[in-house]
């Protein structure tokens, strides 16, 4: 089947057009694709789920505010600001040793990076397990080692054969096809500590992403759902008896995520009518065009 094909309108004139791969995983089988389900992608930001179930091994007495911060591409609202402070208290540490860097387009503090609360979270972590917390963002960290174990455990892909990239925060990021991403998402509830993480992102939506994230946006939309969007176009998600979902935009475009998503979801019976179209505004606030399936 061919990707889904999403189109940028500016009035009356088509702008830009972007491929969008999709599948959808449920009980261990592919039910619905369009284009290349065996794409291979990085897992980005859509791993934070994964990268946390560590953390809760070894911090069990984490509150939900906690372990939905340590799963978040935040957009450094003030309560995400706070709960990154808890997870730093909990570590003992301060923002100083948190090894995510600066983000561009944000002022220069590590804290107010996006993945801030996905790294207070390893030093926590590591804090809990008696491991160093210098650099233990790097692929040879103990932590980071743990973190990849699960990674191939929910994947069902061997260690060996997932290819290691440093992610834009310089933790490690994970070369996958499309349908494992999808697949890893339908197994995120077999564990208890997989469950605990679906549990805290349910119950705190507005942590993992923020106003207008995509991700916020379809757990709000959906209830019960747990979503992780990614950079590139990626963005992931599962509803509670395992179906899942993996969409990427071919060219990284994350615009064209909520019509794609809305399209594979309403073939599943499970329509997210508000992801459907999406109005493009200038610097005034005024509709000039929109984002939306091509006919």
């Amino acid at each position: 089947m061919d990707p889904i094909c999403v189109r940028v309108t500016r009035g009356n004139v088509v702008e830009a057009t972007h491929l969008v791969h999709a599948v959808a995983v449920e009980g261990g089988a592919v039910v619905a694709e369009h284009g290349d389900a065996h794409l291979v992608c990085h897992f980005r930001s859509s791993a934070k789920p994964f990268q946390a179930l560590e953390l809760v091994r070894a911090c069990p007495d984490l509150s939900e505010e906690e372990l939905a911060i340590a799963c978040a591409s935040h957009q450094a609202e003030q309560p995400q600001l706070a709960t990154v402070g808890l997870l730093l208290e909990r570590a003992g540490a301060i923002p100083g040793q948190l090894e995510n860097g600066p983000q561009a387009g944000r002022a220069p503090e590590p804290l107010l990076h996006n993945c801030s609360g996905k790294h207070a979270g390893m030093l926590a972590a590591c804090v809990a397990r008696g491991w160093p917390t210098e650099d233990y963002r790097l692929a040879g960290h103990p932590l980071q080692r743990a973190i990849l174990r699960d990674i191939a455990a929910l994947t069902g892909a061997p260690e060996e054969e997932i290819d290691l990239a440093v992610d834009g925060c310089a933790a490690p990021t994970y070369a996958l096809p499309l349908e494992r991403m999808a697949y890893a998402f339908s197994r995120l509830e077999s564990t208890p500590e997989g469950a605990r993480v679906a549990a805290a992102m349910r119950a705190r939506p507005g942590l993992v992403g923020g106003a207008g994230a995509d991700d916020t946006a379809l757990m709000e939309a959906r209830p019960g759902w747990v979503a992780k969007r990614g950079a590139e176009g990626l963005f992931c998600a599962v509803e509670p008896g395992g179906l899942a979902i993996a969409v990427k935009a071919q060219d990284g475009g994350n615009r064209a995520v909520r019509p794609a998503v809305a399209l594979l979801l309403a073939e599943l019976g499970r329509p997210v009518d508000s992801f459907r179209q999406v109005e493009r505004r200038n610097s005034r606030g005024e509709a000039v065009g929109t984002i939306e399936l091509a006919e």
